[in-house]
């Protein structure tokens, strides 16, 4: 295959059929992924927006769909969370709980951009009065509640305290797109992926759009001509 090529037309072709909710979407994961950690003090990991064919395409859908990839602290989970760490020191138990916490807020961060996104453009209030966690599925983030879930389920196994956390995290979610300076990135990286997709962004060109939000108007002036 020449991945050259066929990086090109992803480049000639993809921005027609790549919807804005998708791009903002996974913008809203990447500035999560990247300056949300980074916020808390978490150790770097590694991540990449791909952009590739969809499998699921009706006569409106959109051929191709943005995906983050990696991003998470913990990529997996023993059944309990409690016995995984118990002989670890208080320290790393609190990295541990910092990091699975992390990991759920910035799940959220996804859809609720999305959700963002769309109320904007409808001309709505976006308030956490409005928007609730299971509202969250409407904007493509059934997935990500499913990972929750089995996160949650983890972490928490009594369910009171696990319906009192998860109210904290979707709220912590919700607070960290809402501040100005974050959701300028979001919409600065949403708007580069839109207008000029290709098939990997890596986690170096991420970041770097939302460190230096001009360089990312820079890659939309260069897509919108």
């Amino acid at each position: 295959m020449n991945l050259n090529h066929n990086t090109n037309i992803i480049q000639n072709n993809v921005h027609a059929h790549i919807s804005k909710r998708n791009a903002y979407h996974q913008a809203g994961h990447a500035a999560a992924i990247c300056l949300g950690n980074r916020e808390k003090q978490l150790p770097a990991v590694h991540f990449q927006v791909t952009v590739k064919h969809s499998a699921y395409m009706s006569k409106v859908s959109c051929k191709y769909k943005a995906q983050v990839e990696g991003g998470r602290l913990l990529e997996s989970l023993p059944p309990s969370f409690a016995d995984a760490t118990r002989h670890l020191s208080a320290a790393e138990q609190q990295l541990c709980r910092s990091a699975i916490e992390a990991d759920i807020i910035n799940l959220l961060a996804g859809p609720l951009s999305e959700a963002k996104y769309v109320a904007l453009c409808d001309g709505e209030v976006f308030n956490a009065n409005l928007v609730y966690l299971g509202a969250l599925q409407f904007y493509s983030g059934k997935a990500e509640l499913e990972i929750i879930n089995d996160l949650m389920g983890c972490y928490l196994p009594n369910r009171a305290e696990r319906k009192q956390k998860l109210a904290e995290l979707f709220l912590a979610s919700y607070s960290f797109i809402n501040k100005n300076a974050n959701w300028r990135a979001i919409t600065t990286l949403a708007e580069a992926i839109y207008l000029n997709p290709k098939e990997v962004y890596s986690c170096e060109e991420l970041m770097a759009l939302l460190d230096e939000p001009c360089s990312a108007d820079k890659l939309i002036a260069v897509g919108s001509h």
